[in-house]
């Protein structure tokens, strides 16, 4: 199955229009229609100069191709090929501010098989779009797990390309859960990366500091530089956020390098001046110390035996 030839003949344009409108209608898709109509993606806007209205048709081609797909899946049995054209979907889908259509692109752009990955390559110079969606268009359950797939799948690049205050706004509005995630260790790696990259890491909603806790727990993949950890001790101190220290203090004990002491210095002062203004973080640090040396591999500092004694005299 080839696309006919396009050109301005008003017969091409409606018999191209009649075979799209017919395959819209489609309530399942099979693998190679998928596969074409994404290649017509790229020949579409590869000929866009002479075709008319180019810009409708390649919506309808996403829309054949990836609307009725499984968004809760990354992975696909198609398998689609990714070429420079593809990269003029952005402006198009994103201008039409709507939110099935971005999806359908985001689900083009994040789905893997057994012969290609996701268009990383693709995906990176969209991290603008991305960040800003929930100012732009209503978020549809389809659109806001593709959009946090998106991130996921940008990690290297996208606290750099948007900035980490517009990353922090973004994340505050979203409210990621574990069930959005495919790879929790890559938002290990996205949170501590904008908490100690933050000139106002308090600004992170609550939600997250203990969310990076959970994520830790499980997924012991990313250390915290020792002078990063002091500096997001002292914002968390100074703007008397207590509770999100709790969560911090938690991170700190399980991220920090094996050769680093937390209760040495500053960190030690942080511990006490933490259980003197929230007596009952001893307590939930103790649980979340207790189901993190529970994970292979992990094991409680002799440190934190040590300051958790401490504490339970004091109390």
């Amino acid at each position: 199955m080839v696309l006919p030839a396009i050109n301005s003949a008003s017969t091409q344009r409606q018999l191209v229009l009649a075979i799209l409108n017919d395959l819209v209608k489609l309530k399942t898709t099979p693998e190679r229609l998928t596969k074409i109509t994404y290649e017509w993606c790229s020949l579409i806007y590869e000929k866009r100069e002479s075709v008319q209205d180019w810009e409708t048709l390649l919506l309808v081609c996403l829309e054949i191709g990836f609307r009725h797909l499984d968004f809760q899946h990354h992975s696909i049995k198609a398998t689609i090929t990714h070429t420079e054209h593809h990269q003029g979907l952005v402006d198009v889908a994103f201008k039409s501010k709507k939110s099935e259509v971005i999806a359908d692109l985001l689900h083009a752009w994040t789905t893997k098989s057994n012969s290609h990955e996701p268009a990383v390559d693709l995906l990176s110079p969209c991290a603008g779009h991305l960040v800003e969606l929930h100012n732009l268009v209503p978020l549809s359950s389809r659109l806001r797990r593709l959009v946090i797939r998106s991130v996921e799948l940008t990690r290297d690049t996208i606290l750099e390309a948007v900035g980490v205050e517009r990353f922090i706004e973004f994340l505050n509005h979203f409210h990621v859960t574990t069930e959005d995630m495919d790879d929790m260790s890559s938002w290990v790696k996205l949170l501590s990366g904008a908490i100690q990259s933050s000139e106002e890491p308090q600004n992170l909603s609550h939600w997250y500091w203990e969310l990076l806790v959970e994520l830790a727990i499980v997924s012991h993949s990313v250390v915290i530089n020792p002078m990063d950890g002091l500096k997001t001790t002292k914002y968390l101190i100074e703007a008397k956020e207590w509770g999100k220290l709790e969560g911090w203090m938690g991170i700190v004990w399980m991220l920090l390098p094996k050769d680093a002491d937390p209760t040495q210095g500053d960190f030690g002062h942080s511990m006490t001046l933490l259980f003197r203004q929230r007596p009952r973080a001893a307590q939930k640090l103790e649980q979340w110390m207790d189901r993190w040396d529970q994970e292979p591999y992990n094991s409680i500092p002799e440190s934190f035996q040590r300051i958790r004694g401490e504490a339970r005299e004091a109390a």
